[in-house]
């Protein structure tokens, strides 16, 4: 870990140039692209983006309810964007400081936080899983390496939906992964009501949340004009699925910030059959410059009306505001999961 700690500087840098070099293999083809920006599906695919972190956020707080805690959404959602806006920085730990300090700051305890953190990362990525085992067993769509995986693909798609299989038949298999990333960072453990109901719930709900992405994708698309590229409507419909497939590797990745340089060479792979080079180049850096706009944007509004937002949670939230779900401490409440 300290080594890969230590590489991760050279990793940002590899990501760097890796953009740099397909900016430069695709450059012809861009400088051709043809900008028609359609103002109508870039607000759809905003709206729809926001309603994405929206359902992450209300992902998070179910999680943390897991292990006690309760805070107000709105409260959340300022926590949520303020912290988001720091994961570009190298390193990957800066997010969840960002936002188990803030937490913190509103009477949540560190370790629940980071019990949160750790089953929210968990769950979401292994929702991916049908999402992509449907697509590519449904499509066949390799993308640029489909001689690669036409023989591995059944492999490759059980290979998808194994982990959830596994856990939503065992959910005391996932807290122990939880656990025992909590030991990793020294941390000690807390007892997590998670059922098998729960967790069914919230890998649909983290599913739908993927959509979501997936949608605002497909839109911006039609918002800058590439979606011309890919000759009809349906055709773009691959768009859909394939966002979380890139999100999911590049997060799985582990080299740099937010999958930088990974998730566009995932899409640019995936992409490159329905778009072109250079028509998948555009929309992964498109999309990538869009959200961290977005995240940035929300980040400043959050500052700027945080005694605004923090004036409503309060109202709402009453008496329970920073409470533990239930009156006794976390600590001391017994597990509660199916078997």
């Amino acid at each position: 870990m300290r080594i890969l700690r230590r590489l991760q500087p050279l990793f940002v840098a590899l990501a760097i140039l890796f953009i740099g070099l397909l900016l430069h293999t695709q450059w012809e083809e861009l400088q051709r692209y043809e900008w028609r920006i359609d103002p109508g599906w870039l607000v759809l695919s905003a709206g729809l983006m926001m309603a994405a972190w929206a359902v992450e956020v209300l992902l998070w707080l179910r999680m943390l309810e897991t292990v006690g805690y309760r805070l107000p959404y709105w409260a959340s959602l300022r926590i949520w964007f303020l912290s988001a806006i720091v994961r570009y920085i190298p390193g990957n730990i800066w997010q969840p400081m960002s936002l188990t300090y803030l937490a913190a700051q509103r009477g949540v305890q560190l370790e629940a936080t980071l019990t949160s953190i750790l089953l929210y990362q968990l769950i979401t990525i292994l929702a991916v899983g049908p999402i992509a085992a449907a697509y590519f067993a449904l499509t066949g769509n390799w993308g640029t390496l489909n001689d690669v995986f036409s023989e591995a693909a059944p492999g490759a798609i059980a290979l998808a939906l194994a982990p959830l299989i596994v856990f939503v038949a065992r959910p005391r298999w996932l807290l122990e992964v939880v656990n025992w990333g909590l030991d990793r960072i020294g941390r000690p453990h807390l007892p997590i009501s998670l059922s098998r109901p729960t967790l069914l719930f919230l890998f649909a709900l983290s599913a739908f949340d993927w959509l979501l992405w997936g949608a605002a994708f497909y839109a911006l698309a039609f918002g800058i004009g590439v979606a011309a590229l890919g000759g009809n409507t349906p055709a773009m419909l691959h768009l859909l699925p394939l966002y979380p497939v890139a999100y999911a590797i590049g997060f799985l990745s582990f080299l740099t910030p937010s999958g930088l340089g990974v998730r566009e060479g995932a899409l640019y792979v995936l992409l490159t059959p329905l778009l072109g080079g250079g028509g998948a180049t555009v929309l992964a850096l498109a999309m990538r410059i869009w959200t961290t706009l977005g995240e940035v944007v929300a980040a400043g509004v959050s500052v700027l009306f945080s005694d605004r937002v923090r004036g409503i949670a309060d109202r709402r939230s009453h008496a329970e505001d920073t409470t533990p779900a239930r009156s006794e401490p976390p600590r001391e409440r017994e597990l509660h999961q199916e078997p």
